[in-house]
């Protein structure tokens, strides 16, 4: 992780989160079972591309490009709108835009999108990576940082209800599984589909 800017960050995460979506080798690893609850592997692109656009658009008045439905077409879903967000950030006069929320007050429209947006993607990179037997690691020294700001929030994050409840581990755990099992993710998780030939789809 270097000090990137918000425009940098998120081509260097979404672009990892772009791989993972098209990895995914057809319909049926759409179906698996994420990591969280309930949440399929196409849901975790669906809670990404249906919560933010209206965010955004709520705080900015920005409307994002619209592709097809995540049923239909997760790839493309998650690609228009992500192109979307690349483009917003790469123009020069996102910088001097403010995104207004009534619990959030006035936050510069790129730290919105880092903060909101990027960290979520960030976090999302391992339930899709999980779920479809692709490679989920992540960056040790982000994990870090996110894992140091969370901390000290961790009842007003629980009561939110957007994270489950803590999945313990070892004192000893690498910082990645330590993260993961915060935001209320089990670190065990693994897919359950075999691939062809026979080998797991599994990490």
């Amino acid at each position: 992780m270097t000090d990137l800017s918000p425009a940098d960050e998120y081509r260097e995460i979404a672009g990892r989160f772009t791989g993972l979506v098209e990895g995914v080798p057809d319909d049926a690893a759409w179906r698996l079972p994420s990591p969280v609850p309930a949440w399929t592997a196409r849901d975790v692109v669906g809670h990404l591309v249906g919560w933010f656009p209206a965010f955004l658009e709520g705080g900015t008045g920005i409307s994002l490009p619209r592709g097809p439905a995540v049923e239909d077409d997760p790839v493309a879903a998650w690609r228009t709108m992500s192109d979307g967000v690349q483009a917003l950030l790469d123009d020069p006069a996102s910088v001097r835009r403010v995104l207004t929320n009534p619990y959030l007050g006035e936050v510069a429209l790129p730290d919105a999108v880092s903060r909101f947006f990027t960290a979520d993607v960030f976090m999302h990179t391992w339930d899709l990576a999980r779920a479809t037997g692709q490679d989920d690691t992540l960056d040790p020294q982000r994990c870090a940082v996110m894992l140091e700001g969370m901390l000290p929030l961790d009842e007003m994050l629980r009561a939110s209800g957007q994270y489950g409840p803590r999945v313990p581990v070892s004192d000893d755990a690498d910082v990645q599984t330590r993260l993961v099992a915060f935001i209320g993710r089990d670190p065990a998780f693994q897919a359950e589909r075999a691939a062809p030939g026979g080998a797991n789809l599994g990490t």
